[in-house]
């Protein structure tokens, strides 16, 4: 599937992301629930990834996934700034650069509809394996999911190319200038900690795939129809280490 990465393309995006912020505005209950789910799938992948956390070579590229792409945090002032100078985003940035933000706004529009309609089939915002299976399915979404994994290991092979441009740190830096001209300080804090932390890593194949190994086990389990009973034949209290009983 190929991304519209013109400026109209990343501003409808952007505009889908805010659409699911005032959604939840509007609903608080609901907002509190997303950010239950949030919190709660950060702890599943510091807990899924556990291994490369300790690792020296993929630690900090595993925390910027964590902190950037699966965390709670409010990212609504790099959002909004995204959305108020897209135009100048494209004019200013090299093409390279344009499509990794094209495919990172991709990927938040789709997991922030992705994380409200979850919210939405949550009972509670005390989540446990059972819980959060429960909503995973009743979601449906098995497609989106996949893209959803589709466009993190994008953004994660885009920036690890970036990095083969010897050139493009040193535009990086220049451009702090303009870009803080702009309104794209946010922006470029991403690009520049993303750009240093791929290339300390020093060759990304091997973290990407095992991302892409790791979150395929996972959504097809549970997708998979014994995934409830599985979970439901070995209750816990909400709060317990995220699922658990899964791969």
């Amino acid at each position: 599937m190929d991304l519209d990465v013109s400026a109209d393309g990343i501003l409808t995006q952007l505009q889908e992301v805010e659409r699911q912020r005032s959604l939840r505005e509007c609903q608080p209950l609901l907002a509190a629930r997303v950010e239950a789910l949030k919190r709660y799938q950060q702890q599943r992948f510091s807990k899924t990834y556990a291994d490369l956390l300790a690792n020296a070579r993929y630690a900090q590229a595993t925390r910027f996934f964590l902190q950037e792409l699966y965390g709670p945090g409010d990212f609504s002032r790099r959002d909004a700034q995204f959305a108020r100078v897209v135009p100048a985003l494209v004019r200013i940035f090299p093409s390279e650069v344009v499509s990794t933000v094209a495919k990172l706004a991709h990927l938040h529009a789709l997991s922030e509809k992705l994380d409200t309609r979850m919210a939405q089939l949550l009972g509670s915002e005390l989540l446990n394996p059972l819980h959060y299976a429960q909503a995973w399915q009743a979601c449906g979404e098995a497609e989106g999911r996949m893209r959803q994994i589709e466009l993190t290991l994008d953004v994660g092979a885009s920036l690890e190319h970036l990095t083969r441009k010897p050139l493009l740190r040193q535009a990086l830096r220049m451009m702090r200038g303009p870009a803080t001209a702009a309104g794209l300080p946010e922006l470029q804090n991403f690009l520049e900690t993303g750009f240093d932390t791929f290339k300390a890593m020093k060759g990304a194949q091997e973290f990407l795939q095992t991302i892409q190994q790791r979150e395929t086990q996972l959504a097809q389990a549970l997708f998979a129809p014994e995934a409830l009973a599985r979970l439901a034949s070995t209750p816990c209290p909400a709060g317990d280490e995220p699922l658990g009983q899964l791969p």
